[in-house]
């Protein structure tokens, strides 16, 4: 499975950015896909999971009410919709897919990320 992120970019804070991530390959036992963010001096942080062909969606705390994730559900492609960004956003956005196992997410596929910075 081979995964690629686009839709990264300079934005200013208030702004809006989405960002997709296409798969391709074996995609037929995928049933999880996530984003991740990397910023600097910081640990990777689970943005949003989406899973059971969408109907679970996960986020966290620090971008409810401001981010949505969204799934093409035949081509396992997935959206992130930025809004609202602010500073602390700016991070390299990575998009990972992978399999449910015991109800916890385990992701083997990873993209090579897409940046996404913030200007204040």
């Amino acid at each position: 499975v081979q995964l690629v992120e686009s839709g990264g970019g300079l934005v200013q804070a208030g702004g809006s950015l989405t960002l997709f991530c296409a798969s391709s390959g074996s995609i037929f036992s995928i049933n999880v896909m996530a984003w991740f963010r990397r910023a600097p001096g910081k640990q990777r942080e689970l943005v949003a999971t989406i899973s059971n062909g969408g109907r679970d969606r996960n986020y966290a705390d620090s971008v409810k009410g401001r981010f949505t994730v969204s799934g093409a559900n035949a081509t396992n492609a997935m959206y992130l919709q930025m809004n609202s960004l602010k500073a602390e956003d700016t991070a390299v956005y990575d998009c990972a897919a992978g399999t449910l196992q015991n109800g916890s997410p385990k992701f083997d596929y990873w993209g090579q990320g897409t940046q996404v910075t913030v200007s204040s």
